[in-house]
């Protein structure tokens, strides 16, 4: 099994599907795409920013996934994606994006002006095989893209303080992979990671600005809130424009 074979152009990209694959092909694959995976970042200029999250009902196959674009650094929501999709792959921590990045890729494809850089809520690089959901997504599409998870999966890290913006970096043996982030006051940190396309400092940056009076920051609490409007009937599929004026300066 090679990589090339399921990296398809972007003509095909809505149509990736892994139902078929086993863990053990899973976890080949992931071996595969590691070594493309780009540490350097790739744009630091940036005007626009997005969350990724995916929504389910238990026990269902199917998915909701949403994609909210919003200005930076000032963090206001100017658009918005929301798709349907179905994946009958197990769910398993170490493979999240078997089951939910093909959804994510037809969120993806309804936005005719990608944002500069993509936070997915799930891992980057700190993940047993660097290959969490943002930095699969992020060389599926080579877009950028930063992991901000809820939950560590990989690596440790250093005792953080309870102040907000508090952080200690995030290690596997003597290599850096990310950052725990005290997003609030005395609440459970975040964990942040590069996906592709962003240095492991440079992820820590951005998402420091990121954050508002949430634990989590405000583009994938944004997401979080649109998918789950979206899986209530509440918002329609499709790409949307919002109405609103954003700063000159």
């Amino acid at each position: 099994m090679e990589i090339k074979h399921f990296i398809p152009d972007n003509t095909v990209l809505s149509m990736l599907n892994y139902d078929d694959f086993t863990i053990e092909m899973a976890t080949r694959l992931q071996n595969e795409m590691k070594d493309r995976i780009s540490l350097k970042t790739r744009n630091k200029n940036i005007s626009t920013i997005a969350g990724a999250d995916i929504s389910h009902e238990v026990g269902s196959s199917k998915l909701y996934a949403g994609i909210v674009i919003l200005s930076y650094p000032d963090l206001i929501p100017i658009s918005y994606s929301l798709a349907e999709g179905e994946s009958q792959f197990e769910y398993k921590a170490e493979y999240l994006a078997f089951r939910e990045v093909p959804t994510l890729i037809k969120a993806w494809e309804q936005i005719p002006v990608k944002p500069d850089l993509l936070i997915l809520d799930g891992q980057g690089i700190t993940h047993p095989r660097r290959m969490g959901i943002a930095s699969h997504f992020g060389l599926l599409t080579n877009h950028p893209t930063i992991g901000c998870a809820k939950n560590m999966l990989h690596g440790k890290y250093d005792v953080l303080e309870d102040e907000k913006f508090s952080y200690r970096p995030i290690y596997k043996n003597e290599e850096k992979l990310g950052f725990a982030l005290r997003t609030k006051t005395n609440v459970k940190p975040v964990f942040i990671s590069p996906g592709h396309h962003v240095s492991v400092d440079d992820s820590l940056e951005i998402m420091n600005r990121a954050v508002q009076k949430y634990r989590i920051p405000e583009p994938t609490r944004q997401a979080h809130v649109m998918v789950n409007l979206f899986r209530t009937g509440q918002r329609q599929a499709g790409y949307h424009e919002l109405d609103v004026q954003l700063p000159l300066f």
